[in-house]
Protein backbone atom coordinates (compact mmCIF):
# COMPACT_ATOMS: atom_id res chain seq x y z
CA UNK A 1 0.00 0.00 0.00
CA UNK A 2 1.17 3.87 -1.03
CA UNK A 3 2.75 5.43 1.91
CA UNK A 4 -0.13 8.10 3.40
CA UNK A 5 2.64 11.70 1.88
CA UNK A 6 2.73 9.58 -0.98
CA UNK A 7 -0.83 8.79 -1.76
CA UNK A 8 -1.60 12.55 -0.69
CA UNK A 9 0.90 13.61 -3.13
CA UNK A 10 -0.67 11.64 -5.55
CA UNK A 11 -3.87 12.58 -5.30
CA UNK A 12 -3.38 16.23 -4.53
CA UNK A 13 -1.75 15.79 -7.91
CA UNK A 14 -4.30 14.09 -10.31
CA UNK A 15 -7.29 16.48 -8.49
CA UNK A 16 -5.04 19.45 -9.22
CA UNK A 17 -5.00 19.06 -13.19
CA UNK A 18 -8.43 17.87 -13.32
CA UNK A 19 -10.72 19.67 -10.60
CA UNK A 20 -12.88 22.53 -11.57
CA UNK A 21 -13.23 24.84 -9.44
CA UNK A 22 -10.94 24.09 -6.39
CA UNK A 23 -12.75 21.19 -4.42
CA UNK A 24 -15.26 21.12 -1.77
CA UNK A 25 -12.96 18.15 0.23
CA UNK A 26 -9.74 17.58 0.35
CA UNK A 27 -9.78 13.70 0.46
CA UNK A 28 -6.44 13.10 0.26
CA UNK A 29 -6.48 15.35 4.05
CA UNK A 30 -8.92 13.26 5.20
CA UNK A 31 -7.05 10.05 4.73
CA UNK A 32 -3.80 10.97 5.38
CA UNK A 33 -3.93 13.57 8.49
CA UNK A 34 -7.78 13.03 9.96
CA UNK A 35 -7.31 9.27 9.96
CA UNK A 36 -3.58 8.81 10.44
CA UNK A 37 -3.54 7.30 7.09
CA UNK A 38 -5.48 3.93 7.94
CA UNK A 39 -7.10 2.71 4.99
CA UNK A 40 -9.67 0.43 7.63
CA UNK A 41 -11.54 3.71 8.10
CA UNK A 42 -10.87 5.93 5.50
CA UNK A 43 -11.93 3.54 2.55
CA UNK A 44 -15.44 3.05 3.89
CA UNK A 45 -15.50 7.48 4.69
CA UNK A 46 -14.46 7.71 1.12
CA UNK A 47 -16.70 5.42 -0.29
CA UNK A 48 -19.95 6.89 1.60
CA UNK A 49 -18.99 10.05 0.69
CA UNK A 50 -18.91 9.12 -3.08
CA UNK A 51 -22.52 7.53 -2.19
CA UNK A 52 -24.08 11.17 -1.16
CA UNK A 53 -22.12 12.94 -4.14
CA UNK A 54 -23.70 10.43 -6.88
CA UNK A 55 -27.12 11.32 -5.10
CA UNK A 56 -26.96 14.57 -4.64
CA UNK A 57 -25.72 14.91 -8.64
CA UNK A 58 -28.55 11.77 -9.88
CA UNK A 59 -31.33 14.08 -7.59
CA UNK A 60 -29.97 17.06 -9.58
CA UNK A 61 -29.80 15.78 -12.67
CA UNK A 62 -33.17 14.09 -12.68
CA UNK A 63 -35.55 16.60 -10.24
CA UNK A 64 -34.10 20.16 -12.26
CA UNK A 65 -31.64 19.75 -14.72
CA UNK A 66 -34.03 17.29 -17.61
CA UNK A 67 -37.18 19.44 -16.44
CA UNK A 68 -35.10 22.53 -17.54
CA UNK A 69 -33.92 20.64 -20.39
CA UNK A 70 -37.48 20.15 -21.27
CA UNK A 71 -38.93 23.34 -20.91
CA UNK A 72 -35.89 25.51 -22.56
CA UNK A 73 -36.27 22.81 -25.57
CA UNK A 74 -40.05 23.57 -26.13
CA UNK A 75 -40.04 27.03 -25.01
CA UNK A 76 -37.07 27.52 -27.83
CA UNK A 77 -38.54 24.94 -30.02
CA UNK A 78 -35.48 23.11 -30.40
CA UNK A 79 -35.65 19.76 -31.91
CA UNK A 80 -34.33 17.09 -29.93
CA UNK A 81 -30.95 16.82 -31.83
CA UNK A 82 -30.69 20.54 -31.58
CA UNK A 83 -31.21 20.81 -27.61
CA UNK A 84 -28.84 17.83 -27.86
CA UNK A 85 -25.73 19.79 -29.84
CA UNK A 86 -26.63 22.81 -27.81
CA UNK A 87 -28.37 22.41 -24.07
CA UNK A 88 -27.49 18.93 -23.29
CA UNK A 89 -23.78 19.47 -24.85
CA UNK A 90 -23.19 22.83 -23.46
CA UNK A 91 -24.72 21.27 -19.77
CA UNK A 92 -22.55 18.37 -19.83
CA UNK A 93 -19.54 19.40 -21.55
CA UNK A 94 -18.79 23.01 -19.95
CA UNK A 95 -16.89 21.30 -17.03
CA UNK A 96 -14.87 19.33 -18.77
CA UNK A 97 -13.27 22.26 -20.89
CA UNK A 98 -11.63 23.84 -18.06
CA UNK A 99 -10.60 20.42 -17.08
CA UNK A 100 -8.74 20.05 -20.34
CA UNK A 101 -7.44 22.96 -20.52
CA UNK A 102 -5.65 22.68 -16.57
CA UNK A 103 -4.35 19.41 -17.78
CA UNK A 104 -2.64 20.32 -20.84
CA UNK A 105 -1.17 22.84 -18.90
CA UNK A 106 -0.17 21.11 -16.13
CA UNK A 107 3.44 19.42 -16.00
CA UNK A 108 4.74 16.85 -17.82
CA UNK A 109 3.13 13.29 -17.96
CA UNK A 110 -0.87 15.27 -17.57
CA UNK A 111 -1.48 16.48 -20.52
CA UNK A 112 -1.04 12.46 -21.89
CA UNK A 113 -3.57 11.97 -18.78
CA UNK A 114 -5.92 14.39 -20.01
CA UNK A 115 -6.29 13.37 -23.54
CA UNK A 116 -6.53 9.52 -22.01
CA UNK A 117 -8.99 10.55 -19.83
CA UNK A 118 -10.75 12.48 -22.32
CA UNK A 119 -11.08 9.46 -25.01
CA UNK A 120 -11.72 7.31 -22.33
CA UNK A 121 -14.46 9.04 -21.15
CA UNK A 122 -15.60 9.27 -24.84
CA UNK A 123 -15.57 5.50 -25.27
CA UNK A 124 -17.56 5.44 -21.78
CA UNK A 125 -20.40 7.46 -23.40
CA UNK A 126 -20.69 5.74 -26.36
CA UNK A 127 -20.76 2.62 -25.25
CA UNK A 128 -21.96 2.20 -21.74
CA UNK A 129 -24.16 5.54 -21.53
CA UNK A 130 -25.52 4.43 -24.76
CA UNK A 131 -25.86 1.23 -23.65
CA UNK A 132 -27.89 2.21 -20.53
CA UNK A 133 -30.25 4.32 -22.62
CA UNK A 134 -30.67 0.95 -25.19
CA UNK A 135 -31.75 -0.71 -21.60
CA UNK A 136 -33.63 1.35 -20.51
CA UNK A 137 -35.81 2.46 -22.90
CA UNK A 138 -35.52 0.37 -26.07
CA UNK A 139 -36.50 -0.38 -28.43
CA UNK A 140 -37.41 3.14 -30.10
CA UNK A 141 -37.02 4.68 -32.95
CA UNK A 142 -34.30 7.96 -33.76
CA UNK A 143 -34.97 10.59 -36.38
CA UNK A 144 -33.00 8.29 -39.49
CA UNK A 145 -30.52 12.08 -40.87
CA UNK A 146 -30.37 13.23 -37.45
CA UNK A 147 -28.55 10.12 -36.19
CA UNK A 148 -26.84 9.67 -39.22
CA UNK A 149 -25.34 12.86 -39.34
CA UNK A 150 -24.20 12.92 -35.40
CA UNK A 151 -22.76 9.66 -35.19
CA UNK A 152 -21.15 10.53 -39.00
CA UNK A 153 -19.66 13.93 -37.72
CA UNK A 154 -18.37 12.38 -34.53
CA UNK A 155 -17.02 9.52 -36.45
CA UNK A 156 -15.36 11.80 -39.21
CA UNK A 157 -14.02 13.86 -35.22
CA UNK A 158 -12.53 10.90 -34.44
CA UNK A 159 -10.77 9.58 -36.94
CA UNK A 160 -9.19 13.50 -38.03
CA UNK A 161 -8.03 13.75 -34.28
CA UNK A 162 -6.73 10.10 -34.71
CA UNK A 163 -4.96 11.28 -37.94
CA UNK A 164 -3.18 14.26 -35.78
CA UNK A 165 -2.31 11.92 -32.73
CA UNK A 166 -0.37 9.65 -34.89
CA UNK A 167 1.41 12.79 -36.39
CA UNK A 168 2.69 12.89 -32.86
CA UNK A 169 2.28 16.73 -33.67
CA UNK A 170 -0.36 19.35 -33.55
CA UNK A 171 -0.32 22.74 -35.43
CA UNK A 172 -2.47 25.70 -34.40
CA UNK A 173 -4.56 26.06 -37.87
CA UNK A 174 -5.41 21.76 -37.03
CA UNK A 175 -6.22 23.35 -33.27
CA UNK A 176 -8.65 25.75 -34.45
CA UNK A 177 -10.35 23.05 -37.09
CA UNK A 178 -11.48 21.20 -33.96
CA UNK A 179 -13.03 24.20 -32.73
CA UNK A 180 -14.54 25.07 -36.53
CA UNK A 181 -15.68 21.53 -37.00
CA UNK A 182 -18.22 21.37 -34.02
CA UNK A 183 -19.26 24.89 -34.88
CA UNK A 184 -19.47 23.85 -38.74
CA UNK A 185 -21.92 20.60 -37.05
CA UNK A 186 -24.14 23.32 -34.87
CA UNK A 187 -25.04 25.25 -37.78
CA UNK A 188 -25.79 22.08 -40.11
CA UNK A 189 -27.99 20.72 -37.44
CA UNK A 190 -29.34 24.27 -37.61
CA UNK A 191 -29.97 24.23 -40.63
CA UNK A 192 -31.70 20.80 -41.20
CA UNK A 193 -34.20 21.78 -38.90
CA UNK A 194 -35.27 25.19 -40.16
CA UNK A 195 -38.77 24.55 -41.87
CA UNK A 196 -38.73 20.88 -41.33
CA UNK A 197 -41.79 18.86 -39.86
CA UNK A 198 -39.10 17.72 -37.23
CA UNK A 199 -39.36 21.46 -35.86
CA UNK A 200 -43.80 21.17 -36.13
CA UNK A 201 -43.76 17.83 -34.30
CA UNK A 202 -41.71 19.76 -31.26
CA UNK A 203 -43.84 22.78 -31.34
CA UNK A 204 -46.99 20.39 -31.18
CA UNK A 205 -45.21 18.64 -28.34
CA UNK A 206 -44.94 21.32 -25.76
CA UNK A 207 -47.85 20.61 -23.91
CA UNK A 208 -46.69 17.20 -22.97
CA UNK A 209 -43.55 18.52 -21.83
CA UNK A 210 -45.16 19.61 -18.39
CA UNK A 211 -43.46 18.41 -15.51
CA UNK A 212 -45.14 16.15 -12.29
CA UNK A 213 -44.25 18.51 -9.17
CA UNK A 214 -40.88 17.79 -7.79
CA UNK A 215 -40.87 14.36 -10.12
CA UNK A 216 -38.69 15.80 -13.33
CA UNK A 217 -40.37 13.07 -15.02
CA UNK A 218 -41.78 14.57 -18.73
CA UNK A 219 -45.61 13.73 -18.90
CA UNK A 220 -45.51 11.43 -21.97
CA UNK A 221 -47.57 10.10 -24.46
CA UNK A 222 -47.55 6.27 -22.91
CA UNK A 223 -50.74 4.20 -22.07
CA UNK A 224 -51.52 4.04 -18.60
CA UNK A 225 -51.15 0.34 -18.56
CA UNK A 226 -47.72 0.25 -19.39
CA UNK A 227 -46.56 1.68 -16.30
CA UNK A 228 -48.64 0.69 -13.66
CA UNK A 229 -47.53 -2.92 -14.99
CA UNK A 230 -43.87 -1.03 -14.43
CA UNK A 231 -44.31 -0.01 -10.97
CA UNK A 232 -46.12 -3.49 -10.32
CA UNK A 233 -42.68 -4.85 -11.62
CA UNK A 234 -40.55 -3.42 -8.76
CA UNK A 235 -39.56 -5.57 -6.39
CA UNK A 236 -40.07 -5.18 -2.99
CA UNK A 237 -35.76 -4.69 -2.45
CA UNK A 238 -36.24 -1.55 -3.79
CA UNK A 239 -39.05 -0.47 -1.99
CA UNK A 240 -36.96 -1.09 1.14
CA UNK A 241 -33.60 0.49 -0.16
CA UNK A 242 -36.03 3.74 -0.78
CA UNK A 243 -37.31 3.63 2.83
CA UNK A 244 -33.46 3.62 3.98
CA UNK A 245 -32.62 6.46 1.64
CA UNK A 246 -34.91 8.41 2.60
CA UNK A 247 -32.73 9.46 5.63
CA UNK A 248 -30.54 11.34 2.89
CA UNK A 249 -33.23 12.49 0.36
CA UNK A 250 -34.62 15.45 2.56
CA UNK A 251 -31.65 16.99 3.19
CA UNK A 252 -30.17 16.79 -0.46
CA UNK A 253 -33.67 18.13 -1.95
CA UNK A 254 -33.69 20.68 0.92
CA UNK A 255 -30.31 22.09 -0.66
CA UNK A 256 -31.57 22.17 -4.14
CA UNK A 257 -34.50 23.99 -3.65
CA UNK A 258 -32.56 26.42 -1.77
CA UNK A 259 -30.39 26.66 -4.64
CA UNK A 260 -32.06 25.60 -8.11
CA UNK A 261 -35.25 28.21 -8.94
CA UNK A 262 -38.31 25.64 -9.65
CA UNK A 263 -39.97 27.09 -12.77
CA UNK A 264 -43.91 26.53 -12.27
CA UNK A 265 -45.98 28.97 -10.61
CA UNK A 266 -47.71 25.52 -9.11
CA UNK A 267 -44.04 25.28 -7.08
CA UNK A 268 -43.48 28.85 -6.45
CA UNK A 269 -42.77 29.20 -2.74
CA UNK A 270 -41.35 33.04 -1.59
CA UNK A 271 -38.98 31.52 1.07
CA UNK A 272 -37.45 29.38 -1.16
CA UNK A 273 -37.31 32.34 -4.28
CA UNK A 274 -35.83 34.21 -1.96
CA UNK A 275 -33.06 32.38 -0.95
CA UNK A 276 -32.54 31.49 -4.90
CA UNK A 277 -31.94 34.68 -5.08
CA UNK A 278 -29.33 35.42 -2.31
CA UNK A 279 -27.27 31.92 -2.89
CA UNK A 280 -27.59 31.60 -6.96
CA UNK A 281 -25.25 34.76 -7.40
CA UNK A 282 -22.55 33.12 -4.69
CA UNK A 283 -22.59 29.53 -5.91
CA UNK A 284 -22.01 31.21 -9.37
CA UNK A 285 -19.09 33.22 -8.21
CA UNK A 286 -17.59 29.98 -6.60
CA UNK A 287 -18.06 28.28 -9.54
CA UNK A 288 -15.52 30.99 -11.29
CA UNK A 289 -13.11 30.88 -8.14
CA UNK A 290 -10.49 29.58 -10.51
CA UNK A 291 -10.28 32.53 -12.69
CA UNK A 292 -11.61 35.53 -10.31
CA UNK A 293 -10.55 34.39 -6.49
CA UNK A 294 -13.46 35.00 -4.12
CA UNK A 295 -11.38 37.41 -2.19
CA UNK A 296 -10.11 39.45 -4.38
CA UNK A 297 -10.63 43.35 -2.81
CA UNK A 298 -12.54 45.65 -5.11
CA UNK A 299 -14.41 49.04 -4.24
CA UNK A 300 -18.04 49.07 -3.03
CA UNK A 301 -19.84 52.42 -2.50
CA UNK A 302 -16.67 53.13 0.23
CA UNK A 303 -14.01 54.70 -2.00
CA UNK A 304 -11.02 54.32 0.64
CA UNK A 305 -12.14 50.87 1.50
CA UNK A 306 -12.01 47.92 -0.61
CA UNK A 307 -13.93 44.77 -0.10
CA UNK A 308 -13.72 41.11 -1.11
CA UNK A 309 -15.67 40.61 -3.81
CA UNK A 310 -17.57 37.54 -2.33
CA UNK A 311 -19.08 40.02 0.34
CA UNK A 312 -19.74 42.33 -2.03
CA UNK A 313 -22.38 39.65 -3.97
CA UNK A 314 -23.55 38.62 -0.54
CA UNK A 315 -24.65 42.21 0.42
CA UNK A 316 -26.41 42.67 -3.47
CA UNK A 317 -27.90 39.23 -3.43
CA UNK A 318 -29.10 39.50 0.25
CA UNK A 319 -30.40 43.01 -0.65
CA UNK A 320 -32.33 41.87 -3.57
CA UNK A 321 -33.60 38.52 -1.75
CA UNK A 322 -34.71 40.34 1.44
CA UNK A 323 -37.21 43.29 -1.14
CA UNK A 324 -38.24 40.10 -3.37
CA UNK A 325 -39.50 38.41 0.10
CA UNK A 326 -41.14 42.12 1.66
CA UNK A 327 -42.80 42.95 -1.82
CA UNK A 328 -43.58 39.86 -3.84
CA UNK A 329 -46.93 38.91 -2.39
CA UNK A 330 -48.08 36.36 -5.27
CA UNK A 331 -46.08 33.56 -8.05
CA UNK A 332 -46.22 34.55 -11.51
CA UNK A 333 -49.60 33.47 -13.73
CA UNK A 334 -46.83 32.04 -16.26
CA UNK A 335 -43.93 30.26 -16.55
CA UNK A 336 -40.55 32.72 -16.88
CA UNK A 337 -38.26 31.80 -19.52
CA UNK A 338 -35.53 33.60 -17.51
CA UNK A 339 -36.12 31.44 -14.25
CA UNK A 340 -35.39 28.21 -16.73
CA UNK A 341 -32.75 29.28 -17.76
CA UNK A 342 -31.44 30.13 -14.37
CA UNK A 343 -32.15 26.62 -13.11
CA UNK A 344 -30.30 25.62 -16.09
CA UNK A 345 -27.51 27.28 -14.63
CA UNK A 346 -27.45 25.83 -11.36
CA UNK A 347 -28.48 22.35 -12.31
CA UNK A 348 -25.28 22.26 -14.63
CA UNK A 349 -23.39 23.42 -12.00
CA UNK A 350 -24.29 21.05 -9.21
CA UNK A 351 -23.63 18.49 -11.93
CA UNK A 352 -20.39 19.71 -12.97
CA UNK A 353 -19.65 20.49 -8.98
CA UNK A 354 -20.69 17.05 -7.79
CA UNK A 355 -19.01 15.35 -10.79
CA UNK A 356 -15.54 16.56 -9.92
CA UNK A 357 -16.00 15.95 -6.13
CA UNK A 358 -16.61 12.15 -7.32
CA UNK A 359 -13.48 12.67 -9.99
CA UNK A 360 -11.20 13.51 -6.96
CA UNK A 361 -12.84 10.94 -4.30
CA UNK A 362 -12.66 8.14 -7.09
CA UNK A 363 -8.86 9.19 -7.58
CA UNK A 364 -8.26 9.33 -3.83
CA UNK A 365 -9.79 6.15 -3.06
CA UNK A 366 -7.65 4.84 -6.44
CA UNK A 367 -4.20 6.30 -4.74
CA UNK A 368 -5.21 5.35 -1.23
CA UNK A 369 -5.68 0.97 -3.01
CA UNK A 370 -2.49 1.60 -4.92
CA UNK A 371 -3.35 1.80 -8.57
CA UNK A 372 -0.75 3.11 -10.96
CA UNK A 373 -1.68 6.71 -12.21
CA UNK A 374 -2.14 5.13 -15.92
CA UNK A 375 -4.71 3.34 -14.87
CA UNK A 376 -6.87 5.93 -13.07
CA UNK A 377 -6.12 7.98 -16.18
CA UNK A 378 -8.24 5.34 -18.53
CA UNK A 379 -10.58 3.91 -15.79
CA UNK A 380 -11.35 6.08 -12.49
CA UNK A 381 -10.94 9.50 -14.10
CA UNK A 382 -13.19 8.52 -17.57
CA UNK A 383 -15.75 7.62 -14.84
CA UNK A 384 -15.53 10.86 -12.87
CA UNK A 385 -15.66 12.77 -15.91
CA UNK A 386 -18.40 10.90 -17.67
CA UNK A 387 -20.98 10.89 -14.55
CA UNK A 388 -22.94 13.85 -14.94
CA UNK A 389 -23.29 12.25 -18.97
CA UNK A 390 -24.48 9.33 -17.87
CA UNK A 391 -26.40 10.26 -14.84
CA UNK A 392 -28.27 13.29 -17.25
CA UNK A 393 -28.89 11.10 -20.27
CA UNK A 394 -30.61 8.07 -18.13
CA UNK A 395 -31.82 10.39 -16.72
CA UNK A 396 -33.99 11.91 -19.82
CA UNK A 397 -34.24 8.69 -21.18
CA UNK A 398 -36.17 7.98 -18.02
CA UNK A 399 -38.31 10.67 -18.33
CA UNK A 400 -39.07 9.12 -21.58
CA UNK A 401 -37.21 11.02 -23.94
CA UNK A 402 -34.36 8.72 -25.18
CA UNK A 403 -33.85 10.11 -28.48
CA UNK A 404 -33.02 13.66 -26.91
CA UNK A 405 -30.58 11.20 -24.43
CA UNK A 406 -28.92 9.24 -27.48
CA UNK A 407 -28.44 12.32 -29.41
CA UNK A 408 -26.95 13.91 -26.24
CA UNK A 409 -24.54 10.65 -25.90
CA UNK A 410 -22.94 11.38 -29.12
CA UNK A 411 -23.09 15.62 -29.68
CA UNK A 412 -22.02 15.89 -25.22
CA UNK A 413 -18.63 13.81 -26.37
CA UNK A 414 -18.02 15.52 -29.46
CA UNK A 415 -18.34 18.48 -27.72
CA UNK A 416 -15.46 17.66 -25.07
CA UNK A 417 -13.57 16.48 -27.77
CA UNK A 418 -13.58 19.54 -30.08
CA UNK A 419 -14.54 22.73 -28.06
CA UNK A 420 -13.27 21.50 -24.68
CA UNK A 421 -9.84 19.33 -25.72
CA UNK A 422 -9.41 21.83 -28.93
CA UNK A 423 -9.64 25.34 -26.79
CA UNK A 424 -6.89 23.66 -25.11
CA UNK A 425 -4.84 22.93 -27.44
CA UNK A 426 -5.39 26.17 -29.53
CA UNK A 427 -3.76 27.58 -26.01
CA UNK A 428 -1.06 25.31 -25.79
CA UNK A 429 -0.16 25.55 -30.30
CA UNK A 430 -0.54 29.25 -29.71
CA UNK A 431 2.16 29.04 -27.16
CA UNK A 432 4.50 27.46 -29.39
CA UNK A 433 3.48 28.87 -32.88
CA UNK A 434 5.16 28.45 -35.37
CA UNK A 435 6.27 25.73 -34.51
CA UNK A 436 4.01 22.40 -33.44
CA UNK A 437 2.34 21.06 -30.16
CA UNK A 438 4.35 17.90 -29.79
CA UNK A 439 2.01 15.11 -28.67
CA UNK A 440 3.07 12.26 -25.98
CA UNK A 441 2.46 8.45 -27.90
CA UNK A 442 1.23 6.03 -25.39
CA UNK A 443 -0.29 2.61 -26.63
CA UNK A 444 -3.25 2.74 -24.01
CA UNK A 445 -4.49 5.96 -25.88
CA UNK A 446 -4.02 4.38 -29.77
CA UNK A 447 -6.50 1.37 -28.23
CA UNK A 448 -8.94 4.27 -27.17
CA UNK A 449 -9.42 5.58 -30.11
CA UNK A 450 -9.62 2.21 -31.79
CA UNK A 451 -12.55 1.36 -29.11
CA UNK A 452 -13.96 4.59 -29.61
CA UNK A 453 -14.53 3.87 -32.92
CA UNK A 454 -15.77 0.36 -33.40
CA UNK A 455 -18.29 1.59 -30.51
CA UNK A 456 -19.94 4.55 -32.97
CA UNK A 457 -19.46 2.22 -36.26
CA UNK A 458 -20.83 -0.55 -34.87
CA UNK A 459 -23.75 1.57 -33.30
CA UNK A 460 -24.43 3.37 -36.90
CA UNK A 461 -24.07 -0.45 -38.61
CA UNK A 462 -26.77 -2.17 -36.42
CA UNK A 463 -28.89 0.75 -35.94
CA UNK A 464 -29.50 1.58 -39.75
CA UNK A 465 -29.87 -2.42 -40.05
CA UNK A 466 -32.70 -2.00 -37.59
CA UNK A 467 -34.60 0.40 -39.67
CA UNK A 468 -33.16 3.42 -37.38
CA UNK A 469 -34.27 1.99 -34.34
CA UNK A 470 -32.20 1.27 -31.24
CA UNK A 471 -32.57 -2.80 -30.15
CA UNK A 472 -32.37 -3.57 -26.52
CA UNK A 473 -29.34 -6.67 -27.63
CA UNK A 474 -27.39 -3.90 -28.82
CA UNK A 475 -27.30 -2.04 -24.99
CA UNK A 476 -25.79 -5.64 -23.85
CA UNK A 477 -23.35 -5.46 -26.68
CA UNK A 478 -22.38 -1.77 -25.72
CA UNK A 479 -21.14 -2.99 -22.62
CA UNK A 480 -19.80 -5.85 -23.06
CA UNK A 481 -17.67 -3.97 -25.76
CA UNK A 482 -16.78 -1.16 -23.02
CA UNK A 483 -15.54 -3.89 -20.23
CA UNK A 484 -13.45 -5.45 -22.91
CA UNK A 485 -11.85 -1.97 -23.59
CA UNK A 486 -11.47 -1.62 -20.16
CA UNK A 487 -9.44 -4.90 -19.26
CA UNK A 488 -7.84 -4.14 -22.43
CA UNK A 489 -6.46 -0.54 -20.97
CA UNK A 490 -5.82 -1.95 -17.68
CA UNK A 491 -3.55 -4.62 -19.17
CA UNK A 492 -1.78 -1.82 -21.37
CA UNK A 493 -1.43 0.36 -18.13
CA UNK A 494 -0.28 -2.43 -15.68
CA UNK A 495 2.93 -3.55 -18.15
CA UNK A 496 3.63 -0.13 -18.97
CA UNK A 497 3.49 0.95 -15.63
Amino acid sequence: MATPGGSTSATCAISSALAHPPALLDYAAIHSCLLRGDARFSLPLLALLLLLHFRLLAAAASARFTPAVSRLAARLRLSPSMAAVTLLALGNGAPDAFASAAALGGPRGMPRAGLAAILSAGAFVSAFVVGAVALIAAPFAVPPASFARDVFFYLVAASGLFYVYLSAEIFLWQAVGLVLFYAFFVGLVFYMDLGSAERKAVSAAAAELEMVSGSGRVAVDLPITVEDHRRQQQPALCALLSKVTEVWEWPIAFVLKLTIPSTLPSEWIKVYISANICLCPLLVLYSFSSFIPLDTRIVFLLPQIRFPLWSVVLFASLCLALSHYLFEKEAPETENIASTLISFIMSVFWISTMAGELLNCLAAIGVIMDFPPAILGMTVLAWGNSVGDLVADVALAKAGQPTIAIAGCFAGPMFNMLVGLGTALVVQTARVYPRAYVLEFHVGIVVAFVFLLLSLMGTLLVVTWARFRVPRFWGYCLMGIYILFTIVSIAIASSSG
